[in-house]
């Protein structure tokens, strides 16, 4: 197969997420837990001003820091955006302020939303005052909010940092939605495999084959347009073995995750090795790919029988 042919361009939603866990210091551990009882803690710096949030170290001299401070849950909002379109996840679900707020008896400002009827209600140097969660497990969303007003103001004081069951550890979770179109030449590579086919595409000017294409030849610098079929069985060039399962993939360990160069390519891509124990796959190995149900991808390669390649026609290959 050779040729270039026009293609729609495919575009799809993608959701990368994963939970994210941490263990906390002593000093996270109290500012997280000191949400829980409704308390704000700050932490002095060495030249005597007091960050809120709290971080482990002096920003200006490196050094340990660990003099804790409890501030009040009354602020000045030092500046603000408005958000009229909040996302999955963000604190409030209906529009609202993002605001920088400088909590009295803190020196640096805290991020996080205002609840408001509207941006005209906003500006820069309003009170506001925490309104804390009806459920507070030790996590910055113990703080549901921002609202407009005042409260008490407690002098600044030295806290121990000190609390019963402290949290030790948070799990964040992280997500990003957007939506990713591969480009001409990808759309036509995996428009091909609906159709179980693998084509690449040639440079022009170093005549390699990219499997993968990447609608240009990294080395040369120039687009690449003629199509060309590769495949489908190729050769194990190097590989490693797996032995931590993956949250959420059905594959038992060990297994053995290789590159494989397609006959007629002029890279190796990825793939599983399957159908042999994961302790005789080697280099050189002969594989041909088994395709998934409705054929849309290869699902994992088997060997094919044949002797295995000599070193000498995949060595540029590895």
């Amino acid at each position: 197969m050779a040729g270039s042919a026009a293609t729609d361009v495919l575009r799809a939603p993608l959701v990368v997420e994963f939970p994210f866990t941490r263990s906390l210091g002593p000093v996270q551990s109290a500012f997280l837990t000191g949400l829980r009882e409704r308390v704000v803690l700050g932490v002095r710096a060495g030249d005597g001003r007091v960050l809120v949030p709290p971080v482990e170290y002096d920003p200006v001299t490196a050094e340990e820091i660990r003099e804790l401070v409890e501030v009040a849950p009354t602020g000045t909002v030092t500046t603000w955006a408005w958000n009229p379109a909040p996302r999955r996840g963000q604190p409030l679900d209906r529009p609202f302020a993002w605001i920088l707020v400088k909590l009295d008896g803190a020196d640096t400002s805290l991020l996080h939303a205002l609840d408001a009827p509207g941006p005209d209600a906003v500006h820069s140097g309003m009170r506001v005052r925490v309104r804390w969660a009806a459920d507070r497990t030790g996590a910055i969303t113990d703080i549901a909010c921002f609202e407009p007003g005042e409260g008490d103001k407690p002098q600044l004081v030295a806290h121990s940092g000190q609390f019963e069951d402290a949290v030790t550890g948070i799990v964040a979770p992280a997500r990003l939605d957007y939506t990713y179109s591969p480009g001409r030449a990808q759309s036509a590579y995996i428009n091909a495999l609906s159709a179980r086919k693998t084509v690449g595409e040639r440079c022009p000017d170093c005549r390699k084959v990219y499997v993968p294409p990447r609608g240009a030849c990294p080395t040369c610098g120039v687009a690449t347009v003629e199509r060309v079929e590769v495949g489908p069985a190729g050769t194990v060039t190097t590989y490693c073995i797996v032995n931590i399962k993956a949250k959420n993939l059905d594959i038992e360990v060990p297994y053995v995750y290789a590159h494989i160069a397609l006959d007629g390519a002029g890279l190796a891509l990825h793939g599983r090795i399957g159908g042999i124990p994961y302790d005789q796959v080697r280099m050189g190995l002969r594989v041909e790919p088994v395709w998934s149900e409705g054929g849309r991808y290869p699902d994992h390669y088997r060997p094919t029988g044949e002797p295995d390649a000599d070193y000498e026609t995949y060595k540029e290959l590895i």
